[in-house]
């Protein structure tokens, strides 16, 4: 049976574990996925939308705050009060000051009516006489009656064409606590439409107003649900049938309801400073946007890490194989290439011969007496000696040269782009060399001498008849006597 290559095994190795992965973080995702959808209804239902409403019911509040001390601050005034008491001989001084209370506060309208007189002061003037018989007038006489000291009220503004105005509606007493007027400040519904505007894009959530009979009174710029504007009766809207049907009166709760087969979350909250409700609307696919969202971060994030452990893990397996790939290429005592690592790097420089084509020179080296020598020493002390012998000879060769341990004390060495004249040169620089080295083991000065047999690569010929005369010339040199360089050509044999 064939064996599989190691790059086989490695790609292998890799689709699985990306299998592996990528099923497991799938799995997980998706799973989370719908487990957030099962719940999100629930969230949506019992907690996201009522704290939303009561996060908006408290933004109306603070909203709110600024006009109810400026009111707070006019019905507190002892110039107001004095005025009051000493008759409202001036008005034109009460003109000035609701004037300087508006253009310094930043009012919309300010205004002061008078218990006694049952006068109607504003900043541009006396308005009007109230009369208890006037529609219009209630609002006097229902904060005259109230025990709060103020309130909060929307009505038309006869000042200013009528226009819809927040109005803060604060008592106003005398040094003895004897009531003597309303005053206050309004804030245009203007300015509360563009807080509406603030809440939904800060909530992400619809938010408008209904009153006790389902009518809308205020909405964002956009409108309310289905784009209804102010005055539309909720009992209008298809979508909003079914839910009125249920509520005579909108009521606090939680609902849901449905358009055009988009489901929506509704929480509905009284609001009893404007005799209002408050209707947070939320978009189901708003709330599965977010949650898809997380999914799509997941799987990014899976894809992150999956990535960076196939990194990760082609980095190991490669520096693994690099290592076994090492081991079988290269001599283990002297880090040399052997046979195997040879055969790699001949075959590249045969290739670059051939193709220039340039001259290649090949010397087969073999120590003398190397088995005495280790009879008498020792293997310790022979493989320190090939060691060194080793180390001697790539000092004595070119970077680009190719040494290797052929077996034994044997070695090879192919020299690029050298001829045989410049070989034979460098062949007696090694052997004189290696003949005046000494290597030290355990106190003694060990040396060796080595035979050298060279030959140069011919047109067309390949490399084991190359190797060959190689072989031949050195075992001519161990023939004549060791210690020399013998060359050999495909017809002539020299020293």
């Amino acid at each position: 049976m064939p064996l599989r290559s190691p790059l086989y095994s490695q790609r292998s190795l890799v689709l699985t574990l990306i299998a592996l992965l990528g099923a497991g973080f799938l799995a997980t995702s998706f799973l989370s996925y719908y487990a957030s959808r099962a719940s999100i209804r629930d969230n949506i239902v019992n907690t996201e939308l009522p704290l939303t409403s009561d996060t908006v019911y408290s933004e109306i509040q603070k909203d709110l705050v600024r006009p109810i001390l400026i009111s707070s601050m006019m019905s507190r005034d002892t110039f107001m009060r004095d005025w009051v008491v000493n008759g409202e001989h001036n008005p034109e001084q009460m003109t000035r000051y609701l004037n300087e209370v508006m253009t310094h506060y930043g009012a919309y309208t300010a205004f002061f009516v008078s218990n006694s007189s049952l006068t109607y002061y504003h900043a541009k003037g006396v308005l009007k006489q109230i009369r208890a018989d006037e529609p219009r007038d209630a609002w006097y006489f229902r904060v005259r009656d109230m025990a709060e000291p103020y309130e909060i009220n929307v009505d038309p503004d006869l000042a200013n064409k009528d226009n819809l105005t927040f109005f803060i509606n604060y008592k106003v007493y005398d040094y003895s606590n004897r009531f003597i007027g309303a005053a206050g400040v309004g804030l245009t519904v203007d300015a509360v439409i563009k807080l509406i505007d603030k809440y939904q894009q800060r909530y992400q959530r619809s938010v408008y107003f209904v009153d006790t009979f389902g009518r809308l009174v205020l909405t964002g710029a956009e409108g309310g649900p289905q784009g209804a504007r102010a005055g539309q009766s909720l009992g209008e809207l298809e979508s909003m049938k079914g839910l009125v049907s249920q509520l005579p009166k909108p009521h606090s709760g939680s609902y849901e309801y449905s358009v055009h087969g988009q489901g929506h979350f509704l929480n509905v909250r009284f609001i009893p400073e404007l005799n209002w409700y408050l209707f947070v609307d939320k978009r189901e696919d708003g709330a599965l946007s977010e949650i898809r969202q997380s999914l799509y971060l997941n799987l990014l994030i899976c894809l992150l890490v999956t990535l960076v452990v196939l990194v990760l893990l082609n980095r190991v397996v490669s520096r693994y194989q690099g290592k076994i790939q090492a081991q079988a290429t290269l001599d283990s005592l002297t880090e040399l290439p052997n046979r195997r690592g040879f055969d790699l790097l001949a075959a590249q420089a045969m290739h670059e011969a051939e193709r220039e084509p340039k001259p290649l020179t090949a010397m087969l080296l073999d120590l003398d007496h190397f088995k005495a020598l280790n009879d008498t020493y020792g293997h310790l002390a022979g493989d320190q000696v090939l060691i060194g012998f080793a180390r001697d000879l790539q000092s004595c060769l070119r970077q680009s040269d190719i040494v290797c341990r052929w077996g034994g004390e044997e070695f090879i060495v192919l020299l690029k782009d050298t001829d045989g004249e410049t070989g034979q040169k460098i062949a007696e620089k090694i052997r004189q060399h290696v003949q005046d080295q000494r290597y030290a083991y355990n106190g003694d000065d060990l040396r060796l001498t080595v035979s050298i047999g060279l030959t140069t690569l011919q047109p067309d010929e390949t490399l084991h008849t190359l190797l060959s005369r190689a072989d031949h010339a050195m075992y001519r040199a161990k023939q004549a006597g060791r210690n020399r360089t013998c060359v050999e050509m495909p017809h002539s044999v020299y020293e």
